[in-house]
């Protein structure tokens, strides 16, 4: 009961914000009153009218597919990483180096290289949009392992426990918030870089939609493309969150 309690409240938060959102933007319009920032309503009822078609799904199926693959991706690579360089000293020192001189540099400029080797398709734009998510995932899922306590780990090894139980009982449950934290902050840059990586160099995907509406003038159907890669980033940020709350489940007990 108090599950479906805390959703319902959830609900009516979204609602109240999107309210809230909703009557600002209709002050800026009746301000501008430019075609370029039509009334509320009336893109909402344009993205209404596309939601029903094949074509605005296959878009923004196609966006999905390539933010939850890099960001899969992103995970499988950078989460072990992390963890060991975060439980081993020789690991950490032997590939900070190479974290810290790469880490400042933007990796986005690194994307026409990215097209060269990999193609105009779908393996570019996933490996560009994982390379951005993995260095987040790996430094917040290191610098988690780091602040274990040696006397948790000093507890279980005075037990018997070998290297695999301290990754089981210690050091795995001790980085998968942060991991799950990591991940879900970047549900947020996964959709900005999505939408750069598919402003060019590709005819499918919501970022394409923005553009090629923009470009044709067609601000309704643009504004049907930011609505819809806004739900996407909607989804994965709520679906992140989700899979936290049941694979770190210790950490919900006993909370309202």
């Amino acid at each position: 009961m108090r599950s479906w309690r805390s959703r319902a409240a959830k609900i009516g938060r979204y609602l109240l914000a999107l309210l809230l959102l909703g009557l600002a933007w209709k002050a800026l319009a009746e301000v501008l009153g430019s075609s370029v920032l039509p009334p509320p309503e009336a893109a909402l009822a344009a993205f209404g009218r596309d939601a029903l078609t094949a074509a605005f799904w296959r878009h923004f199926g196609t966006s999905a597919y390539r933010a939850v693959s890099a960001m899969l991706l992103a995970w499988l690579i950078a989460f072990p990483l992390g963890i060991l360089m975060g439980g081993s000293r020789r690991i950490d020192a032997l590939l900070s180096p190479f974290v810290s001189l790469t880490y400042p540099i933007p990796k986005i400029v690194l994307l026409p290289i990215f097209l060269l080797l990999l193609g105009l398709g779908d393996a570019s734009k996933i490996a560009m949009i994982a390379l951005i998510l993995a260095y987040q995932i790996l430094v917040t899922t290191r610098d988690g392992v780091r602040g274990v306590h040696h006397k948790h780990i000093d507890s279980v090894t005075s037990l018997g426990a070998g290297k695999l139980r301290v990754f089981l009982d210690v050091l795995l449950p001790a980085a998968l918030p942060h991991g799950f934290t990591a991940l879900r902050l970047g549900t947020g840059v996964s959709v900005a870089v999505l939408f750069f990586v598919e402003s060019f160099a590709t005819q499918t995907g919501l970022g394409y939609l923005i553009i090629d509406s923009w470009g044709s003038l067609d601000y309704l159907r643009m504004f049907s493309g930011i609505f819809g890669m806004s739900l996407l980033g909607v989804l994965l940020y709520e679906g992140t969150d989700l899979l936290e709350r049941l694979v770190c489940a210790w950490r919900y007990q006993g909370r309202r």
